[in-house]
């Protein structure tokens, strides 16, 4: 009720999409005029929307979620900050934080990645940044990388408890939770639909024995992680770079393994 009376009484509304946002306001019978402003020209309306704070209010909204938060909305709020406008913030849907909520996982310390790389190389090394970090990881992707993505969590997380969760607030809501590899596993036969928010649990204590570095395991680990480097079409060389890293484990010693995995292949 707060944000319909808002958006009645100010004297302008920056829209991601003009269109979408008037069905909302139509809808209510809100005749405030509305200005696109979104991802391709948020720079060049920051003028525009900074003059008219001269005159009125000015309320900003996206087509779904919060804005600024991994929608346009950033740099419009330190401009109008670093003009001396107060800025109020409006609560409303925001999809990392309801995954969070009903996920399961641990909410006391937690981090937002935004999307994930489109690119494999670019989403391991992104993913290898956050391995060791002691909070609840949030990300979103879209659902024709989903499984490719999963791939690469187990393979640099480890089998961790996950929730997917799409079309969050909407009619065909779904939460799935579970191991990386038991949702894997529902994904292959569910084929997703909508964006997916997914929830990563924490890295494991620091002092808590990992089996990736054990001498008797590291073996079994690496070559699960080499095997399904080579199914994604990963050359030789990047494979063994990146489960010697994700392991800390000699490169000579993976390599020797990609070897003996190769000629078991041929």
């Amino acid at each position: 009720m707060r944000a319909l009376r808002l958006l009645g009484s100010v004297q302008l509304i920056a829209a991601e999409d003009t269109r979408h946002t008037r069905k909302l306001l139509d809808r209510y019978e809100i005749t405030t005029p509305t200005l696109a402003y979104h991802e391709h020209n948020k720079l060049v309306r920051l003028d525009t929307i900074l003059g008219a704070l001269q005159i009125g209010d000015v309320a900003l909204v996206s087509d779904a979620g919060t804005p600024a938060i991994n929608d346009p909305g950033y740099e419009l709020v330190g401009a109008a900050i670093t003009a001396g406008w107060p800025v109020v913030p409006v609560p409303g849907p925001s999809a990392p934080i309801a995954a969070l909520i009903a996920s399961g996982l641990p909410t006391d310390r937690w981090t937002f990645l935004g999307f994930l790389p489109n690119r494999g190389a670019a989403r391991r090394s992104m993913l290898s940044e956050c391995a060791a970090l002691p909070t609840t990881l949030i990300c979103f992707e879209a659902p024709h990388r989903l499984q490719a993505a999963l791939s690469d969590l187990l393979l640099v997380l480890g089998d961790r408890r996950i929730a997917v969760a799409r079309e969050l607030t909407k009619l065909h809501e779904e939460i799935v939770r579970g191991t990386i590899t038991t949702v894997q596993a529902h994904f292959a036969v569910h084929s997703p639909r909508g964006e997916c928010t997914l929830v990563i649990d924490r890295a494991p204590p620091q002092d808590t024995p990992s089996p990736e570095v054990d001498d008797n395991a590291w073996q079994a680990r690496a070559g699960e992680q080499l095997q399904i480097l080579a199914e994604q079409g990963i050359g030789g060389a990047a494979a063994v770079k990146q489960v010697a890293k994700t392991l800390g484990v000699d490169r000579h010693e993976v390599y020797a393994l990609w070897n003996e995995l190769r000629e078991a292949r041929d």
